[in-house]
This record gives C-alpha cells, sequence and structure tokens, in this order.
C-alpha cells in the first residue's frame, strides 16, 4: 500500500504545484476526479494513497472544509472496499484527525465513521478497534478534552495511558475526596466491557502513581479495597466471595449509584449470575447500555458516564484549554 506507481507521483505533483499557486479549489476537484477513477478501475490502494496525501496538504493548507472533505471520502472508501485495519491505516487516520481544527464539526463525523468503518470490518472488535481508539484517546487528551479522552481510552487496551489521564483529570479538575471515585468508575466500565486485563493495569498503575494514594494494598479508602479484592476474586470466579465482597462494601458502592448497574453486569459476566428482574433502569441504566452500545449516540452519551456523578454536571459543558 505504501508504493506508489509514477503515475500517481506525476498526479500528486500536480496537485502540489495547484495548492503552492494557491488554487484550492482546483486542487481539491482534482483530487476528487482521479479519486473517482481509481474507485471505478477498484484501485484501492491508490485511491488511498491519493485521497490521504490531498486531505492532509489541504489541512495544513488551512483549507479544512476541502481537507476534511477528502478524509471522510478516505474513510467511506475504506468502509466500502471493506479494507482491513492496520496499524498504517490507524497512522494515516490518526494524523488526519490530528489535523482537523477542533472546531471544525465535520471532525466528529470523521471520528465516527472510522470507528465504524473498524467494526464493520473487525468482528473481533465491534466497539471498534482499540488502537483506533487509543489514537482517538490520545488525541484528545493532548487537547485536555478529558471527557472524550476518557471514552476512547476505556475502548482501547491502553490502561497505563489511561491511569496516567486519570490521575492529571482528577489533580486538575476533581476533589480531593474523588480520589478513589475517578479509578472506581473506570475499572468497573473496563469490566463491563470484559476487558478484564486493562481494568487491572489501569488501577495498579493509579493507585500507585497517583500522588495522594497512599501506598497500598490494603488502602486507606474503603472503595479502592473494594475493587482491588473484586480483581482477585474475579481470578477465582467464586460468586460467594463476589456476594460476599458487595454486602461487606455497600456503604462505600452506594457513593455512586451508577455502581450497582455496573457490578450487576459484572456479576452476569464473570460469575454467572442471572440479571436482575426488569425493571425501569433509570438514567444509569441507561448510561450502562450507551457504553455497551456501537453507535454515534453512544458514543456521545456514555461520555456523560465517563465523570464521578458528583462531576457530572460540573465538567460536562466546561470547555477545557
Amino acid at each position: 500500500m505504501s508504493g506508489r506507481s509514477g503515475g500517481v507521483d506525476r498526479v500528486l505533483a500536480k496537485c502540489q504545484a495547484c495548492v503552492d499557486a494557491g488554487n484550492y479549489y482546483e486542487a481539491h476537484q482534482m483530487y476528487r476526479t482521479l479519486y473517482f477513477r481509481y474507485k471505478g478501475q477498484k484501485k484501492y490502494p491508490e485511491a488511498i494513497n491519493l485521497l490521504y496525501n490531498g486531505a492532509l496538504l489541504l489541512l495544513n493548507h488551512n483549507q479544512h472544509q476541502s481537507g476534511t472533505d477528502l478524509a471522510l471520502l478516505l474513510v467511506d472508501l475504506l468502509n466500502q472496499s471493506m479494507t482491513q485495519v492496520t496499524e498504517e491505516l490507524v497512522e494515516k487516520i490518526g494524523t488526519l484527525f490530528r489535523s482537523m481544527d477542533c472546531t471544525n464539526p465535520d471532525r466528529h463525523n470523521f471520528m465516527v465513521s472510522a470507528v465504524r468503518w473498524s467494526m464493520k470490518v473487525d468482528n473481533q472488535h465491534t466497539r471498534g478497534h482499540p488502537e483506533l481508539h487509543k489514537a482517538f484517546g490520545t488525541f484528545f487528551w493532548r487537547e485536555k478534552n478529558y471527557i472524550q479522552a476518557r471514552y476512547h481510552f476505556l475502548h482501547s487496551t491502553d490502561g497505563r495511558s489511561c491511569a496516567t489521564m486519570l490521575i492529571e483529570y482528577h489533580t486538575n479538575f476533581g476533589y480531593p475526596s474523588e480520589v478513589d471515585l475517578f479509578i472506581a468508575q473506570a475499572v468497573l466500565q473496563y469490566l463491563c466491557l470484559q476487558n478484564k486485563e486493562t481494568a487491572r493495569v489501569v488501577f495498579v498503575t493509579y493507585t500507585k502513581e497517583h500522588p495522594d494514594v497512599t501506598d497500598g494494598p490494603p488502602y486507606v479508602t474503603p472503595l479502592l479495597n473494594f475493587i482491588w479484592f473484586l480483581l482477585l476474586a474475579l481470578e477465582g470466579g467464586r460468586v460467594t466471595v463476589f456476594s460476599i465482597l458487595c454486602e461487606k462494601y455497600q456503604t462505600s458502592i452506594s457513593r455512586d449509584p451508577s455502581y450497582k448497574e455496573y457490578l450487576d453486569k459484572i456479576g452476569q459476566l464473570f460469575f454467572g449470575l442471572p440479571p436482575p428482574k426488569k425493571q425501569n433502569q433509570g438514567l444509569f441504566g441507561n448510561l450502562l447500555q450507551s457504553l455497551l452500545g456501537e453507535d454515534d449516540d453512544s458514543m456521545q452519551q456514555s461520555t456523560s458516564s465517563s465523570l464521578p456523578s458528583s462531576h457530572s454536571q460540573d465538567l460536562s459543558n466546561v470547555e477545557l484549554d
């Protein structure tokens, strides 16, 4: 995919000349015309390279609408051609995303389309490829958009980066008394997504590196001890241990109403417990469904479940630097 024919090189040189001369509209139309020609001939690698180079070139010249148009065509082509997710393509998508202005309304559409493509072509990752989520999470973190960063890290397997981001998030915006809430919710959500190993990594990293968490285990706060015991209980898979833990730490669990929903799901996934009797799930049940969902609405709704409940209103509308 990385090699380009001499014809493609000549075409790119012409497009570059148009851009250098400030003829952005002409360059944009040339890229589109050639794209549809390559697509009709099913020359997908050539078309992918053409769109990527064109989009990046235009974006770097502050032609955000034209550049984003080519970027969206690129993801559409990946989707239609059923091109598999590769490290190179994740890097390309990440580079284009980073090059888009954060105020560009189509940047979100590009991100959602890319995640949907990765879901479609990879049956093993029905919520989007972890490496793609990691890339988006990293970029949002750089922008200090912790809510979006946290959502994407939850759907990745990068527990260390997620923990480091959570430490920064809590120290900048959380109350001292919430030091355990920030990590507890993340671990429970990872477990609901059946990502036990990453849940363990994020907990160990957070508790070791957070300046306000004393050395453990055991820990000073009961909630951290509960999460530690819960991770140990998952290894044994004994439902009686899980039930006793939930009963013993009921006071700590009740600090956040969403924890019961998460623990009900964890009980089903890891301990074979039946789901609770059907009832109106309310807000937190809906948040759990959005966390486990696979569409654009889920991607937007579940960001609000990424915060301890005491901050879900405070920070959801904060414009971060």
